[in-house]
């Protein structure tokens, strides 16, 4: 039989815990967060992406921010006083001519001759090729490889470089491809380095004679999600339905990331640019970057581990196409996003860079608004009329340097004597508009805050074997001697009445360079140091040739970033100033 107790003894209970209930309800004050239990419609997007600064707690890292931009660091690179034009009508600014830093003074030293013809200034490297076929492939292969973007990988790698390149296709669609590569030497070895290999006889059929690079396996496509365009207008309209990416760049950040920048359709405008880790589109970089023998670890976190559109920041400075932005990295951590250069016609917009918060948002213009600008553009001014009508444009990716030597013992990285550089192109365009020549220049910047531009190449940078459209072949090589004399010789003779005079002919049409990483090669070269470097290093530059070809050059820091053109630095303020 079952004993069911009297409810009567639960009445006491129960009528205290109704009393402690009611009593809690009256008294106490629902906070507002409780009413997101009730489904409510998602908010309506933003205009683009507008951080404003106010919006960020202290301490935020941008002093003055008022003004939305970093101020000067104690000590300048520059120190200032009066100036002029000189006799021979070389710039000095009316106002102030800077005085260099010591450390400085070797950028600005200039031991070559430009071509007096071009204005070039030759070096004594060349253009290698590279292909995509990989040793004992029996596969033919048809597809044009063009515009390589190239990293150098670590030092315990089986292989020694990343190289992604652009495929030629119809133009309805983009494709990329990326593979490890290797470079090769021919004959003695001239052009050879330590640890690289002799070329084989079936090498040399795909390199050519001179060497190169080549794939180490099949190239892989790459494939990233597609994007959508929010507003393609006008001429922009068929970019909607173009689906790939193109113009991608690859380097390593400060933090050792293998990262990739691509260009595809944007959220905010037209075209725009994203950035992904190199490690999800290409995994074996993974198991590769967590098995350093000195180091052993994970690998650095991945700050881009999906595709992420980059912005600028606030939203009506963006452009329907944005294009060739590139990164720099002051400190491990670090991220600043170079989106102009300086614009000596005093446009709407001149020099502008901004610091990276994460996910792709960005502070506002940090350029500091007494510099004043650096490069310039002669126009009618020019006397030869090839160099009339070219426009700046940034090219490839930055690149940290401490201007001293890795051999020298002495050689401590600090803020006075470390600078980043990257390379620009000024562009020329033919008579119907489309690319004639892409002159290469460099230019320096300081690493410390207001990150000052320091200088610019005063002459473009040729090859050993490269040529520039808009002169004769025998124009072009009047700084070879020895073509020099037969091009003499044969026009006194009279045997040869037209270019290129015996002589040697055009090399391209045109060049334009993609990338620049420091060389494969360096010791003990840990990722997290991969795009700092010291003068004596080398740089691999990954070069386009005529849109429908790629190859590499391999030069000493040193002489790339010689023979530089100061510039005009900072005004004092309250005071005018004019500049290039």
């Amino acid at each position: 039989m079952i004993y069911l107790p009297p409810l009567r003894r639960f009445l006491l209970p129960a009528i205290i815990l109704v009393t402690i209930i009611v009593f809690y309800r009256s008294n106490l004050l629902l906070p507002s967060p409780l009413n997101s239990f009730v489904i409510h419609p998602p908010p309506p997007p933003q205009e683009g992406i507008h951080v404003s600064l106010a919006d960020f707690a202290a301490p935020f890292p941008i002093i003055n921010s008022s003004n939305n931009h970093l101020s000067p660091p104690t000590k300048y690179f520059y120190s200032h006083t009066l100036g002029s034009k000189t006799s021979n009508k070389t710039w000095k600014s009316t106002l102030y001519q800077p005085i260099l830093d010591s450390n400085l003074q070797v950028l600005f030293e200039c031991p070559m001759r430009p071509n007096h013809h071009t204005g070039h200034i030759r070096l004594s490297n060349i253009v290698q090729n590279i292909s995509q076929i990989p040793p004992e492939s029996m596969k033919p292969e048809n597809r044009i490889f063009w515009n390589p973007t190239i990293i150098s990988l670590p030092y315990w790698s089986p292989n020694q470089y990343l190289v992604v390149s652009r495929i030629v296709t119809d133009g309805n669609h983009q494709q990329n491809v990326l593979c490890e590569a290797n470079i090769c030497y021919a004959g003695s070895g001239t052009y050879g380095r330590p640890g690289e290999k002799l070329c084989s006889t079936d090498d040399l059929n795909h390199v050519g004679p001179s060497g190169g690079m080549r794939c180490a396996s099949a190239p892989v496509t790459l494939s990233v999600p597609p994007t959508p365009a929010e507003m393609c207008d006008g001429k922009y309209s068929s970019y909607v339905d173009i689906p790939g990416f193109h113009d991608p760049r690859i380097f390593w950040s400060g933090k050792g990331e293998p990262l990739m920048m691509v260009n595809t359709q944007s959220r905010y405008a037209c075209f725009g640019l994203w950035m992904i880790d190199l490690r999800t589109v290409h995994p074996s970089l993974e198991s590769l970057l967590a098995s350093s023998p000195t180091r052993p670890s994970l690998g650095p976190l991945k700050s881009y581990s999906t595709l992420t559109e980059l912005t600028r920041n606030p939203a009506d400075t963006r452009s329907a196409i944005e294009k060739n932005w590139f990164l720099f990295f002051p400190v491990s951590g670090e991220s600043y996003l170079h989106y102009d250069l300086s614009d000596p016609r005093n446009g709407s917009r001149g020099r502008t860079f901004a610091k990276l918060l994460g996910n792709g948002l960005t502070t506002t213009n940090l350029t500091d608004p007494l510099e004043i600008p650096c490069l310039r553009e002669l126009g009618d001014q020019e006397s030869d009329e090839a160099k009339r009508g070219g426009t700046w444009h940034q090219a490839t990716n930055s690149l940290r340097l401490i201007l001293c030597s890795r051999s020298d013992a002495s050689c401590k990285p600090k803020s006075d004597n470390t600078v980043f550089f990257a390379l620009v192109h000024r562009k020329f365009p033919n008579l119907l508009g489309l690319p004639l020549r892409y002159e290469r220049y460099f230019i320096v910047w300081s690493a410390v805050p207001p990150f000052t531009m320091l200088g610019v190449s005063n002459h473009p940078l040729l090859m050993a074997n490269e040529t520039a459209s808009g002169w004769s072949a025998s124009q072009n090589w009047a700084d070879d001697p020895a073509n020099a004399r037969i091009v003499e010789d044969t026009q006194r003779a009279g045997n040869t009445t037209s270019e290129p005079f015996g002589g040697k002919d055009f090399w391209a049409y045109f060049t334009y360079t993609v990338s620049i990483s420091y060389a494969w090669g360096r010791n003990n070269d840990e990722v997290e140091g991969k795009n700092v470097g010291y003068m004596d290093d080398e740089v691999v530059l990954g070069i386009g040739i005529d849109d429908k070809a790629q190859g590499f050059a391999r030069v000493r820091v040193a002489d790339l970033v010689q023979c530089l053109r100061a510039c005009p630095g900072r005004e004092r303020e309250g005071r005018g100033g004019d500049g290039w």
